[in-house]
């Protein structure tokens, strides 16, 4: 597996892999053919089918049109072989002649590949690439998920971290200060704010929970409006980690140090997902973003609480167990329904995860890694409908963008 910085990404929503991934293709395309007299962009599957509301024209737009006149094209319906989330970029001479033609694939999680290989040449940090393996070295160690990262990852790992986490915190507290409506046809309202307000004035139980939903929707809502969020693991379930955490340092008083060791666990659950499975929605639907967040927040809290190796394998088991077959069916296209209330939701059954997991033992029959393979399968099996397309399950019937 590569370096955990891959799945805590820090940029600008409302897409890792419709926003991020063609906004960084764009970079390097544009960093080849600086001369080119145009440009021509063709973007396939489920790229071109909800890009309008992902913003993934504007991305490419906004790299490529400063220095010379770009044409997109739209193919929903033409999905290529190795990815559904496939681009097309084209250099022309003044001429209007084709001087280079490029296909690379937004895969999740703001990375991108050619057929058949990653483009980022990062080199292979983990040589245990799954939670069996790691669980076994814990339990005959004695050591820490956390301390596996740190063993594997280069010595800056915590200075890394420690900027992701500012980054959560302020776009949480950047999206409890915002009122008013999101941007796009659905006119849909922030929430986070009244939800922080309400939540302060109920009791502890309803407050506790209030809280999170508050944190989540604040960071959900940032993401949906183009703000500066962190991959965990994509733009789509950015808010679930980061609310459970900031809610957890909140209420009990967490040291950062134990924050960014949670955050380490955390991305090596992602990490795992990422290497054996996917985190990308068009391909596996949401249960590999909103699921594999769930999982990551899940195992983070039950760390946090002092679980074993073995509770926090199973609370992020149950995390991602319990949203095998969750579709991707964005509403307009558009990152906002279903998928700013996802996150607070996944949040509240990540702290769930860590209660349920805390009264065993850690000893169960099903393991995170056959529900990760389960998660793979199940993915494949779903009709691309239901994969990021905007036009099937919640999203049918909405006109899109």
């Amino acid at each position: 597996m590569k370096t955990i910085r891959e799945i805590y990404r820090i940029g600008y929503g409302p897409s890792s892999s419709h926003t991020m991934g063609p906004r960084k293709a764009s970079e390097l395309f544009l960093s080849r053919h600086s001369e080119a007299a145009s440009f021509e962009v063709t973007l396939y599957g489920s790229l071109a089918a909800t890009g309008r509301g992902h913003l993934t024209d504007v991305a490419i737009l906004d790299t490529l049109q400063p220095h010379a006149p770009v044409e997109i094209e739209w193919k929903p319906t033409v999905f290529l072989p190795f990815h559904p989330n496939g681009m097309t970029f084209r250099s022309k001479n003044s001429a209007g002649e084709v001087t280079d033609e490029w296909t690379v694939f937004s895969v999740g999680g703001g990375a991108l590949a050619e057929e058949g290989k990653a483009l980022d040449e990062s080199p292979e940090l983990y040589e245990m690439n799954s939670m069996t393996e790691i669980l076994g070295w814990s339990e005959r160690t004695g050591r820490s998920y956390w301390e596996y990262v740190q063993e594997c990852e280069e010595n800056d790992i915590w200075d890394y971290l420690a900027e992701v986490w500012r980054t959560m915190r302020e776009a949480i507290e950047r999206g409890l200060d915002q009122e008013g409506v999101l941007p796009g046809p659905l006119n849909l309202r922030r929430k986070a704010s009244s939800y922080y307000i309400k939540a302060r004035g109920y009791k502890d139980s309803l407050k506790s929970r209030g809280l999170v939903f508050a944190y989540a929707l604040a960071v959900s809502e940032e993401n949906a409006s183009g703000g500066r969020i962190v991959t965990a693991p994509t733009c789509g379930s950015c808010g679930v980690v980061p609310a459970v955490l900031y809610h957890l340092q909140k209420s009990r008083d967490f040291s950062d140090m134990r924050i960014l060791r949670a955050l380490a666990t955390a991305g090596l659950v992602g990490n795992i997902v990422k290497q054996n499975a996917s985190i990308s929605g068009a391909e596996v639907g949401c249960q590999g973003e909103v699921g594999v967040a769930c999982a990551m927040a899940s195992a983070a809290a039950s760390q946090l609480f002092g679980g074993s190796p073995a509770q926090i394998e199973y609370a992020a088991e149950m995390g991602l167990e319990h949203h095998l077959g969750m579709t991707c069916d964005p509403v307009c296209g558009l990152v906002q329904i279903p998928c700013i209330e996802r996150n607070a939701y996944a949040a509240a059954r990540a702290l769930d995860a860590n209660i349920f997991s805390a009264f065993t033992d850690g000893n169960h029959r099903v393991s995170f890694d056959k529900v990760v393979d389960v998660m793979k399968q199940t993915g494949h099996d779903l009709p691309s409908l239901y994969k990021e397309t905007g036009e099937g399950g919640l999203a049918k019937d909405y006109r899109q963008m």
